[in-house]
């Protein structure tokens, strides 16, 4: 078993999660991984769990929310 890093939790189904730098983070549900490795929206704060945009460095849940931070020629892709 091993314990969740966000909520502590020793769970016997637990799962583990490599980024591409190496790290090694282990949870014991999808909730607490997207609470601890989702990005957030810069111009509206929610967590992108999909896709999401990035422009300039900087990540947007779309791109309604990368226009409403001043980047331009940023669209959707659908």
């Amino acid at each position: 078993m091993a314990n969740c890093e966000v909520c502590g939790n020793d769970y016997d189904l637990a799962f583990s999660v490599e980024t591409q730098d190496g790290s090694r983070h282990v949870f014991d549900s999808f909730t607490c991984a997207i609470h601890k490795m989702a990005p957030v929206c810069e111009h509206c704060q929610v967590k992108i769990i999909g896709q999401g945009v990035e422009a300039d460095g900087h990540w947007y849940c779309g791109a309604h929310c990368a226009r409403s931070e001043g980047k331009v020629g940023i669209v959707d892709h659908v």
